[in-house]
């Protein structure tokens, strides 16, 4: 199984960041792994959020291709941690294709990349930070991962 992290900028929280290599390390243990940071449109003021997200979209779609692509937002459908596993193991057992899970900047996600997903996943009703989503998204990935191989979690 590859596994594909995808988002817009690099995560600038050192702290974050920390969190984020740590779960990447122990996800890598049971997939492939690869966390995609791809240009973010930062210079720009909030008030062109619609061209915000379309630069940051540009950078996203090459990386979609060929995946079976889960996008993180809102109104995306919630699920336990046993239920992501299971949705976890039913597209490895059906499918040879990646997953990639993609996070939207700051501003969300565009329409457009929205509409490619395959599914949409919201981590909850609760508003997180685009940085600490990614955080929580790995998290769930990994505790799904060990549900799927039968270990046991830290808890």
């Amino acid at each position: 199984m590859r596994l594909i992290f995808l988002w817009p900028g690099k995560t600038k929280s050192p702290e974050l960041r920390a969190l984020q290599d740590f779960f990447a390390a122990r996800i890598r243990g049971f997939a492939a792994c690869d966390i995609i940071a791809t240009r973010e449109a930062r210079w720009l003021e909030e008030k062109f959020a619609d061209k915000i997200k379309d630069l940051e979209a540009r950078g996203l779609e090459k990386h979609l291709d060929g995946a079976y692509v889960i996008s993180l937002e809102d109104k995306g459908k919630e699920m336990t941690s046993h239920e992501f596993a299971r949705f976890i193991r039913g597209r490895e057992r059906d499918s040879g294709k990646p997953l990639a899970f993609v996070v939207g900047g700051f501003l969300g996600l565009a329409d457009r990349i929205v509409e490619k997903a395959d599914m949409r996943l919201s981590l909850s009703r609760m508003t997180f930070s685009h940085e600490f989503a990614r955080i929580l998204l790995l998290e769930q990935v990994y505790r799904a991962l060990t549900i799927i191989g039968g270990r046991q979690y830290a808890k």
